[in-house]
């Protein structure tokens, strides 16, 4: 899917560059990951990691990434938000990132007493072992 350079928001070419990395990332990413991948793709050692951090902090002031903080990491992921959003479950060994088919909330509506609640986002993350680390456990 191709995107377009969100409205609204000043164009630097080290914020395209971090949306590029996120546009085109195929799950989350730590600040880190998308600094390594900027420099791949750009050849610029002179990159700054703060400088990520100003164009995500840009990103995320403006409701276009999802920023979540997963069980037992100390840094935080980001992943650019999308019209189809994902789940994933993480594998406590290995730490991968297993996107689920479909989000399990898609259908959901609280009914709490005579008022009802209607939900308008949520996060979700699962957390067991993938295949190959349960293999590995059992061996």
């Amino acid at each position: 899917m191709e995107y377009q350079w969100p409205s609204g928001i000043k164009r630097t070419r080290q914020r395209e560059d971090v949306f590029r990395v996120l546009t085109q990332a195929e799950g989350p990413m730590t600040a880190m990951e998308i600094y390594q991948k900027v420099i791949e793709h750009t050849k610029n050692s002179g990159y700054a990691i703060s400088t990520i951090y100003r164009s995500l902090a840009v990103f995320e002031e403006n409701d276009l990434l999802e920023k979540t903080t997963l069980m037992g990491e100390d840094m935080a992921v980001y992943e650019w938000k999308r019209e189809q959003h994902k789940h994933y479950a993480i594998c406590l060994s290995c730490r991968r990132k297993l996107p689920l088919p479909e989000c399990p909330m898609e259908q959901m509506h609280i009914h709490s007493g005579p008022e009802d609640f209607t939900i308008t986002g949520h996060k979700l993350e699962l957390y067991g072992y993938c295949k190959e680390c349960q293999t590995l456990m059992k061996g």
